[in-house]
């Protein structure tokens, strides 16, 4: 995985809608629930697809509020992303190589999170992208033909600062846990990261995301940044 993609994955997740009864929001409203669902979810575990610049990758993905998270690819075998909240660790096993990227507080708007399918996440989406909905309030198709339905936004940055120009998020209507994240980048390209199987607050422990790195691989540190400050 190039640099580029690492920091998509951590980035790297209008109209009116009848939530309940005869309550009327806007889909700025609609976001803020979908934020006030994570609020209450501690940690979560899900199988997790991303596609980027053709490449496709699966795998697992763990996450524990505030902001560890951790990926085990299964394609590419036996790669794997660990973000602590201060460290991000990247093992490449094709290369055996170990990079290690200390986030610091002023780094951490760009790479924060880990997830955006998170609390935090969606407070970083809602303070700057502004939301609408899709096609309508109503749930729609996934994706063409799909059987399975769902409520899309649209998020338009408000600022030329943003690393995504516009962000598709796509949620389980009966859950408001996200299904899918379509992020478009400055470089016109498509990330798209996809979640099923999401299990929540299945008490997982902070030690999961610690990662023993093999003994035989080569360390890299702050490779993304030159600088940690």
């Amino acid at each position: 995985m190039c640099r580029r993609g690492i920091l998509l994955v951590f980035a790297l997740m209008g109209g009116v809608f009848t939530l309940s009864g005869q309550e009327i929001i806007t889909a700025e409203r609609y976001l803020e629930t979908v934020a006030e669902r994570y609020g209450a979810v501690k940690d979560y575990e899900a199988n997790i697809v991303i596609l980027s610049g053709g490449t496709e990758m699966t795998g697992n993905v763990s996450h524990l509020s505030p902001s560890f998270l951790r990926i085990d690819f299964v394609r590419p075998a036996e790669q794997v992303i660990v973000f602590n909240g201060e460290l991000m660790t990247v093992y490449l096993p094709e290369y055996r190589v170990v990079l290690n990227q200390a986030i610091t507080q002023t780094r951490r708007s760009s790479s924060s999170g880990a997830s955006l399918a998170s609390a935090q996440g969606l407070t970083l989406l809602r303070r700057n992208y502004v939301p609408s909905f899709v096609t309508g309030p109503a749930p729609s198709p996934l994706d063409a033909g799909s059987q399975e339905r769902v409520v899309k936004l649209r998020l338009t940055r408000r600022s030329v600062s943003e690393g995504f120009r516009e962000i598709i998020l796509s949620i389980d209507p009966e859950t408001q846990l996200i299904r899918r994240i379509e992020g478009q980048t400055i470089a016109e390209s498509l990330v798209r990261f996809d979640f099923s199987n999401i299990r929540i607050n299945q008490g997982i422990p902070e030690q999961r995301f610690i990662y023993d790195s093999p003994a035989s691989a080569n360390m890299r540190n702050n490779f993304l940044f030159q600088d940690a400050e």
